[in-house]
């Protein structure tokens, strides 16, 4: 008897550790054009050779190449389908495979779970990384077409900048090249809107729609920062006792990149790790929050030439104004993140989410969504 009840415990125990470590809510961080040498460059500038930023504080590391289906060098519309559906797909494609069928991506799968979704970008929020998690067009540059998509897509909280593609041809600064006002649209799908830092602290729930620039985020002071949209998106997303899933881009490191601009760069790492430690926070309060922290790309070829510990003539240097092929890196913490450790390829995350996720049939194609 006693040989009988150790072979069910034996058998119960696994059962047992993985229940009291099931990931309800995921928070993923995407540099976009962030290398290893963004971070070590800007952390050395900042805080000297010993200095470490939150990212670099969490326990699971790793690697991830980033080719697209046909080229070494991807971009962040095939970098970030590829993150989020599980996917490669040509350069310049958002939320398809090479064939342009459009596939399912891990924030509409969770949605469909019953998990809140929230989309956060400093850059235009139709702009390709946070477009490939909730969007499904041939090509990057239908920004509007994007625009009606995230409208449309049941996504609990979108903020960041790209007011130009939800306001109709009439106004002043739009892009579009209709008279649809996205946001009066929105407004009937319950959204609230927000346009600037003051009304998004004061939001309570969601949905919530949050567009504080035409175009990327300028750094004025009413806008929000990225530690504050993140801090404002977990006080609406959190609501859901179900959990939510919820990407954050710091989208303007890669800009420093094409610009070869070092102020820029640190100035961003460090507005993108402010943002990454406010989720760690509340991943220490909340256990059964994933914190996962990559990138999409690295720009600008940079490295680190000369200097002293302290980072005070750190010398470093730019080898080219676009994208390269090098590996990006990878930052876990939480509930089972130790399955992230290693080099993995980009489409490798979103399937690992959606097993711990407890999201079945992933990857897979949406085929009743309209190709554009």
């Amino acid at each position: 008897m006693r040989l009988i009840v150790l072979i069910i415990w034996i058998s119960i125990c696994p059962l047992l550790v993985n229940a009291g470590t099931t990931v309800k809510n995921v928070i993923l961080y995407i540099g976009d054009g962030m290398g290893i040498t963004q971070i070590t460059s800007s952390r050395i500038y900042l805080m000297g050779a010993d200095g470490r930023f939150e990212m670099e504080k969490m326990p699971i590391t790793g690697l991830i190449t980033t080719h697209s289906v046909d080229r070494l060098i991807t971009d962040s519309a095939a970098g970030a389908t590829a993150l989020a559906s599980g996917y490669k797909t040509k350069n310049g494609m958002i939320g398809m495979n090479r064939d342009s069928v459009a596939v399912v991506t891990i924030l509409e799968a969770a949605r469909d779970k019953g998990l809140s979704i929230g989309l956060i970008s400093t850059s235009s929020i139709t702009h390709a990384t946070p477009a490939s998690f909730a969007a499904h067009v041939s090509s990057r540059r239908s920004q509007s077409e994007v625009a009606s998509q995230l409208i449309d897509a049941q996504i609990s909280l979108l903020l960041g900048g790209g007011k130009s593609f939800f306001l109709p041809q009439e106004l002043s600064g739009s892009k579009r090249s209709d008279q649809i006002d996205l946001r009066q649209l929105a407004v009937e799908k319950g959204y609230s809107i927000v346009q600037n830092k003051e009304e998004l602290q004061k939001i309570g729930k969601g949905p919530v729609l949050g567009i504080f620039a035409l175009e990327g985020l300028q750094g004025d002071s009413s806008e929000p920062s990225l530690k504050d949209m993140t801090e404002a998106a977990l006080k609406v997303l959190s609501q859901n006792k179900k959990g939510f899933f919820l990407m954050v881009e710091g989208s303007q490191i890669d800009w420093a990149g094409h610009d070869n601009s070092f102020p820029d760069l640190w100035r961003e790492m460090k507005a993108f790790d402010d943002a990454v430690a406010v989720g760690l926070q509340y991943s220490a309060e909340n256990e059964k929050t994933l914190v996962i922290v990559t990138a999409d790309h690295e720009t600008g070829g940079l490295l680190i030439e000369d200097g002293h510990n302290d980072g005070k003539d750190l010398q470093i240097a730019w080898h080219l104004k676009g994208h390269t092929g090098t590996m990006v890196p990878l930052f876990v913490s939480g509930p089972k993140a130790e399955l992230f450790s290693g080099i993995k390829d980009n489409t490798e995350i979103p399937v690992i989410l959606s097993e711990l996720l407890g999201i079945r049939n992933f990857p897979r194609f949406q085929s009743s969504h309209p190709v554009k």
